[in-house]
C-alpha cells in the first residue's frame, strides 16, 4: 500500500508519517529529502525558495514513478510533502490507484487563529527547519488555498478544527 500525506507548509505531514511508521513499520520518504538531495547535489538549478510550482513540476514525475515501482513490487510506502499535486490521481490506472491511500491536512481559519502558538512551537518537532518564515497571515492563505483546492479536485482531507487529533486507520 501506498500512502500519500500532502497539505499545506505546518499542518503536520513528517510528524503524521513518522506516527505511521511506528505503527504499521511502512517506510516513509519526505519529499523535502529528495528536493534537498537533487539541489544539493546539483542535479537541478532549482533552489529551496523557488516556486512551490516549479519544485512540484520537478519532483513529481519523480516521486510518481517511485510509486508506481513499489506498487508493482508489493511494497509499502509513505510519501508526505506539498509537492503532491491535487490532480495527482490521474497519473495512475485504476489497478494503482487501488493500492494508494491519500490524506490532505488542512487546519481551519479557527484552528490557526487559536493555535498559532502551538504551531510554530511544534514546526519543527521532526525536521530541523532553516528560516522559518511561518507567519500567521502566510499559515492562513496556504491552509485556504490547500483546502479550496482539495475542495475543487475532490480529494480525501482532514480538516484539523478543534483539536489536533489526526488517528488513520490503514487497516
Amino acid at each position: 500500500m501506498i500512502v500519500l500525506i500532502a497539505g499545506a507548509s505546518h499542518t503536520g505531514k513528517t510528524m503524521l508519517a513518522q506516527r505511521l511508521l511506528e505503527k504499521y513499520k511502512y517506510p516513509y520518504l519526505s519529499i523535502d529529502h529528495l528536493k534537498m538531495g537533487l539541489i544539493r547535489s546539483g542535479n537541478t538549478e532549482l533552489t529551496p525558495l523557488s516556486d512551490d510550482s516549479e519544485l512540484t513540476e520537478y519532483l513529481w514525475p519523480i516521486v510518481r514513478e517511485m510509486i508506481k515501482t513499489a506498487i508493482e513490487n508489493s511494497q509499502n510506502l509513505i510519501i508526505e510533502g506539498c509537492y503532491i499535486p491535487f490532480d495527482w490521481k490521474k497519473d495512475f490506472s485504476v489497478d494503482h490507484l487501488e493500492n494508494i491511500r491519500f490524506f490532505c491536512l488542512v487546519m481551519s481559519e479557527n484552528y490557526i487563529r487559536t493555535h498559532f502558538n502551538d504551531i510554530r512551537q511544534y514546526a519543527d518537532v521532526i525536521e530541523k527547519r532553516m528560516n522559518d518564515d511561518c507567519t500567521l497571515e502566510s499559515v492562513l492563505k496556504d491552509n485556504a488555498r490547500t483546502l479550496a483546492l482539495a475542495q475543487r479536485n475532490e480529494i480525501n482531507y482532514i480538516l484539523i478544527d478543534n483539536n489536533y487529533k489526526i488517528d488513520i486507520d490503514l487497516q
